[in-house]
């Protein structure tokens, strides 16, 4: 199983949804960094499962403990390891002979030959993005000290939209960090949250996209085919459990349009070359062009619902039915978006210490 990413910025995460935890390893940190604990804590409670009614009831806190890799509160360079340890397990909501469609369950299985740790999906559950969010925390305390800023909000839950980042601004990226529900258009909230609460009435679940953004990062940084800022950021995000799509710019809009619409036209403007518009999201050739980072990233429904479903007994060889009667998000958006936030930040980070740009 390899579970390593990035090459300056180096990733391992550790552990299973039920084990005794979970954690991360970084290795790369540039020495000398002094870490704001509380904007980590900050950072970590918005992807915290059990804080309100849209999420799943498991508590966790969330809170981690910094094993190596920080002296006196600051960076060593050391490899930075950092755990959380799991408190709020049910381990027999699951059944290792009824895998439960949609998840990893049978995959894993025939994968490990059965040796897989199968509570809560194992290694493979959604709650391996706490460490993530952890790394990402750390990651966007060193961009925001060059002036690189990044949030997302909610673009759509089921059938409810919100309004598409158009006039993007530090003060607006960091004002959506601040908010229980980063919508744009408070307006579009309600709708969205009465969905989730309604699908979670039904034992069901539903999926939604979430868009993020950044802004203040150099141009130039990435390398084209294999390097590129796109492939990077499509390798880390696809690592996010339930996360099936990734569009940057128009996107898939694109499939619609014309060169002559796509194309984003350049200017002068006090001795630099700007552009009126940014369909390509801020990225050209896998290269950043100097305009704001933007795409989307559309995520499934849960696979753990409580309707019944068809599904096979391992050990038997029957079909059987399976409804799940544990704890799980009906809706996974709203925790998703700080996970999403941390992997561009772990990307951009990785890209500028290739670049060679001072950390």
């Amino acid at each position: 199983m390899s579970n390593l990413w990035g090459r300056n910025l180096r990733l391992s995460i550790f552990g299973e949804s039920h084990g005794e935890g979970i954690g991360i390893v970084i290795d790369g940190l540039p020495a000398g960094y002094p870490l704001d604990l509380d904007k980590i804590s900050f950072h970590m409670a918005r992807r915290a499962p059990g804080q309100s009614e849209l999420t799943t009831p498991r508590k966790e806190a969330d809170q981690v403990e910094i094993l190596s890799g920080v002296f006196n509160g600051i960076t060593t360079g050391a490899p930075l390891c950092g755990m959380i340890r799991n408190r709020d397990t049910r381990s027999k909501d699951y059944m290792k002979e009824l895998p439960r469609p949609g998840t990893a369950d049978l995959t894993a299985h025939i994968k490990y030959k059965g040796y897989n740790d199968y509570r809560g999906a194992g290694h493979f559950s959604g709650r391996l993005t706490a460490p993530l969010t952890f790394a990402g925390s750390i990651a966007r305390q060193i961009l925001a000290s060059k002036g690189i800023h990044i949030g997302a909000h909610i673009l759509q839950i089921g059938p409810h939209l919100d309004e598409a980042f158009s006039d993007i601004n530090a003060e607006l990226l960091n004002g959506l960090t601040g908010l229980d529900f980063p919508v744009l258009n408070e307006a579009k909230a309600g709708a969205m949250k009465k969905e989730i609460l309604q699908v979670a009435e039904e034992k069901d679940s539903v999926g939604g996209i979430i868009e993020c953004a950044a802004i203040g990062q150099p141009a130039g940084l990435g390398s084209p085919f294999f390097g590129s800022m796109e492939s990077s950021l499509a390798s880390m995000l696809f690592s996010v459990p339930g996360m099936k799509g990734i569009a940057f710019g128009d996107g898939f809009d694109m499939a619609n349009m014309r060169g002559s619409e796509v194309n984003d036209a350049f200017y002068y403007e006090n001795d630099h070359i700007k552009m009126r518009t940014n369909h390509s999201g801020g990225i050209n050739g896998g290269i950043t062009n100097g305009m704001p980072i933007v795409f989307r990233t559309v995520f499934r429904p849960t696979a753990s619902i409580g309707k019944p479903q068809n599904t096979v007994d391992l050990t038997t060889g029957e079909n059987k039915t399976v409804a799940f009667e544990g704890r799980h998000d009906p809706c996974i958006i709203p925790r998703a978006v700080v996970v999403v936030e941390s992997a561009l930040a772990l990307c951009l980070m990785d890209s500028l210490m290739e670049a060679g740009c001072e950390i």
